[in-house]
């Protein structure tokens, strides 16, 4: 039977003025031999119901899981008044959230890491710091350059139908993003390239729902949507630092995936540890979704040793 922890640690923010808290779930056993593996889910602006189901890892692997929600996000604090201000929602915010959790939840001496989509730039700019007891750490479907997926995700919007490409151009360009049409045409993509489980699972219905009650994080940070990155995370842009992630790296992403193979290439030239890739041939954004049973395998190499630079396609 899975035991779970549920809890919150306090996160002080300077510039809030208050105490704000990070709200997490432990899966399994802290104190069992394995090292316990963090997930940072995506957005930047979703939760961690649509990562929720890594925490079956305990079940079937038996590696201990915390996810948690961002502050801004889910059940952690939340900041509407401070929409739109670039300089409060940045990435060393969320690095230093990300170790303020580690150090209350004492397992500062031995963890592992998975960062998804967003959550990976976030794990990219934490493990560039060399922090004290990363012992491995996932890409999954990340950016190490925001151009990259901005090209990458302008060449898959070709493959939309005329009318949807249409759609978005227009109110991209007249700046009505917040529109039906432009709302509809977006999912257009999003089945396609996001998650093509049809209907949706229980999870992303729900992460979906908690970003439309706040999209504070979202909008200041990305934008109305995952390729129309309007944000100041269109200037993200690690590259130079990935020489000093120094641990065993695994890179998953999918075929129809917006970080494409030439998304996640970087990673796998720069990181100057050993790299191990792995591109799922059924899925899109959500490998983990898309291909369950395979993914909980793929992640639970991060327990072995990983071979030098071998790049694996499904």
């Amino acid at each position: 039977m899975t035991s779970i922890v549920e809890g919150g640690v306090e996160f002080f923010v300077p510039s809030t003025g208050q105490l704000c808290k990070t709200h997490y779930w432990i899966h399994g056993d802290l104190k069992s031999r394995q090292p316990p593996l963090i997930v940072a889910h995506g957005g930047p602006g979703a939760t961690h119901y649509y990562v929720a189901n890594l925490a079956d890892l305990w079940k079937t692997h038996k590696i201990p899981v915390i996810l948690y929600d961002q502050i801004g996000n889910g059940h952690s604090t939340h900041l509407p008044e401070k929409k739109g201000d670039n300089g409060f929602w940045t990435v060393e915010l969320f690095v230093r959230e990300l170790e303020n959790l580690i150090d209350k939840l004492g397992i500062q001496e031995e963890y592992d890491l998975l960062g998804h989509s967003w959550g990976g730039m976030l794990g990219a700019s934490f493990a560039a710091k060399q922090p004290q007891g990363l012992r491995r750490l996932v890409l999954a479907s990340t950016v190490a350059r925001m151009q990259d997926w901005i090209d990458s995700t302008s060449r898959l919007k070709l493959d939309l139908p005329q009318d949807v490409q249409d759609a978005l151009e227009k109110h991209e360009g007249a700046g009505t993003t917040d529109s039906e049409e432009y709302k509809l045409a977006v999912e257009k993509f999003y089945e396609k390239f996001l998650c093509r489980i049809n209907p949706l699972p229980e999870g992303m219905i729900i992460d979906n729902g908690w970003m439309e009650k706040d999209p504070t994080v979202y909008h200041t940070m990305n934008g109305p949507s995952e390729f129309h990155i309007t944000g100041h995370l269109r200037s993200f842009d690690i590259t130079s630092d990935l020489h000093r992630i120094t641990v065993p790296t695994l890179l998953t992403n999918g075929r129809y995936d917006g970080a494409q193979d030439d998304v996640m290439l970087p990673f796998f030239k720069e990181i100057s540890s050993r790299v191990k890739w792995i591109q799922f041939a059924q899925s899109s954004h959500t490998p983990h979704l898309e291909e369950c049973e395979r993914y909980f395998s793929v992640v639970d190499c991060i327990r072995a040793n990983l071979k030098p630079n071998l790049l694996r396609p499904a």
